[in-house]
């Protein structure tokens, strides 16, 4: 692709004020870097990313409320982990921080493994066992 030919759509990269650099061919037909501030079918694909960020965060709110699931599952959601980022994050196995979603094993944890886990998601420990959902 040419360099004036560079993509320049709106996407979630304009609104931050980024730019994504590209690699496109100049005018003597070499290859140089250009920035873009979008393209189409990338910011299609992002905003999906980004609903499906969302529906997942909404869904571990609600268990949270239900009392199906303990307010880890969603702070992992809510700072986009999965499992194992979060296990290796807090020093624990995977099958640990799954086992620290079912709510009697939250109520049972010890305070230094609530610490390692406020700590990974950047709350105190009462903004962890408390969640406030007005946000």
């Amino acid at each position: 692709m040419k360099k004036s030919d560079v993509p320049q759509d709106t996407s979630h990269l304009k609104a931050g004020n980024h730019k994504e650099l590209c690699y496109a061919v100049d005018d003597k037909g070499e290859y140089t870097t250009a920035q873009s501030t979008g393209w189409k079918p990338k910011a299609i694909a992002l905003d999906n990313a980004i609903e499906e960020i969302n529906n997942r965060i909404s869904k571990a709110k609600t268990r949270v409320l239900n009392k199906e699931t303990s307010p880890i599952e969603y702070y992992m959601e809510l700072h986009k982990m999965d499992v194992g980022i979060l296990a290796s994050y807090v020093g624990l196995f995977k099958w640990q921080v799954k086992r620290h979603f079912k709510l009697k094993r939250f109520n049972k944890l010890s305070k230094k493994t609530l610490e390692k886990y406020a700590n990974v998601f950047e709350i105190s420990m009462n903004q962890l066992k408390d969640i406030d959902y007005g946000n």
